[in-house]
């Protein structure tokens, strides 16, 4: 019988010849990354200092402050003073602050390569899935221990395949795609499973595109989104001056025992929205487009990146923002942010009427820089629309692609991006 992409990437962290879905096996941890709001703030300072206060590979260990970068309290302040000592102390080089979203950092600092095992305090670590990484979200108590003996255990995961075949149509995006996908399998549907992505709609995408796709894996419940790494996973990789020596490309077998397959047609795809207060409530944008909204977001791991800020400014450029929405843009890393900049897409946007932040995630899980008020609508290209994510309980979050946010904020309502194209 042949292997899964994930059977593959486990048994050889493990040091076994093989593994099968549903095995419990201790695996070797080739990256460890720490955020601010779930680093060692959380549990791992005190207890590292009680059982053993010394990180067992400083150079594996990645750490960044990203949601509470820029500080908006005295708070989140002590707590990014508290994470950054931490890290100088424990001899981690790695760390980064003010740089973005920790899982656009992680990629384009070279810490995700194919055939590596990455688990991370954020459930949206899956994104390095789209590089051939087993990349997961882990809890920090868990993390203390890898932390301590760069092991930890996991199940084998079952592996749903998601093919998607076809060209996709003016105006739909990756976004698009993941939320249908979403949709489909539903918010449990993947759970503790590993979504393997395939086919020619995802091969002709970008990374930025790939990457958009295996960070929502999560929100079916998955513990990892995998696709397979193909030269424009390495021309990237090289590009952020990866170290490829040790990593392993794999695919997985033709015969290998999937625990179902999934096919989907992107020609018949239209832009869709995932509507309050569930990721997988899931409808084309054509049912939604009476629904009024205060504030669009673009940004975010999800929707930040420099493919998702230049579709956007397709949308939006020479034109003005509906009066009384408020259009807030984070590029997704300050990598990002200086080649919109360099290429006039900010100017753009901003000429529209859009205000541009640092890179951060503060505006997606509502703890600064644009919460929403009670009864007002956000139209978001982020990746979790519960209740209370953005700000009041008594808010609504809509998800959409980039050029569904920027067709909304000139609408004023959520509106179909191809009717601006």
């Amino acid at each position: 019988m042949g292997k899964t992409m994930s059977e593959k990437i486990i048994a050889r962290a493990a040091g076994v010849d093989s593994v099968s879905a549903d095995d419990i096996v201790w695996v070797n941890v080739d990256r460890a990354m720490m955020d601010d709001i779930l680093g060692p703030r959380v549990q791992i300072a005190d207890g590292m200092k009680e059982i053993h206060d010394k990180v067992w590979d400083p150079e594996k260990v990645v750490i960044i402050s990203d949601h509470y970068t820029p500080p908006a309290s005295e708070k989140q302040a002590e707590i990014v003073n508290f994470t950054r000592k931490w890290a100088a102390a424990h001899g981690i080089d790695k760390y980064y602050e003010f740089q973005g979203p920790c899982h656009q950092i992680m990629a384009e600092t070279g810490n995700v390569i194919p055939g590596s095992i990455v688990l991370g305090t954020d459930s949206h670590t899956c994104m390095g899935g789209a590089f051939g990484a087993f990349a997961s979200g882990i809890g920090s108590t868990e993390m203390m221990g890898i932390l301590i003996t760069g092991k930890t255990w996991l199940r084998v995961p079952r592996t749903i395949k998601v093919r998607w075949e076809g060209i996709l149509g003016e105006g739909v995006m990756a976004k698009d795609v993941s939320l249908y996908t979403i949709g489909s399998i539903g918010h449990a549907g993947a759970t503790y499973m590993t979504v393997e992505y395939t086919g020619d709609t995802i091969w002709n995408m970008s990374l930025d595109e790939r990457m958009c796709i295996s960070n929502m894996a999560v929100e079916m419940g998955a513990k990892a989104g995998l696709m397979e790494a193909d030269e424009k996973t390495i021309d990237f990789l090289k590009a952020h001056d990866a170290d490829l020596t040790n990593m392993m490309a794999v695919t997985s077998d033709r015969d290998a025992s999937f625990y179902t397959v999934k096919e989907y047609a992107a020609d018949r795809l239209e832009p869709m929205v995932a509507c309050p207060h569930a990721v997988d409530n899931v409808h084309p944008v054509s049912e939604l487009t009476n629904q009024k909204v205060d504030q669009a977001y673009l940004g975010s791991c999800t929707g930040g990146r420099y493919n998702d800020l230049k579709a956007a400014s397709r949308i939006l450029k020479g034109k003005k923002i509906h009066k009384g929405v408020r259009l807030l843009v984070s590029p997704a890393s300050t990598e990002v942010w200086k080649r919109a900049d360099k290429d006039g897409i900010l100017a753009d946007l901003v000429e529209s009427g859009a205000t541009v932040l640092g890179p951060t995630c503060g505006v997606c899980v509502g703890v600064h820089s644009g919460l929403i008020a009670g009864g007002e609508t956000c139209i978001s290209s982020s990746n979790r629309n519960f209740i209370g994510r953005m700000g009041s309980k008594q808010g609504n979050i809509y998800l959409g692609s980039p050029m569904t946010v920027a067709a909304s904020a000139l609408q004023g309502q959520i509106a179909d991006p191809r009717d601006y194209l």
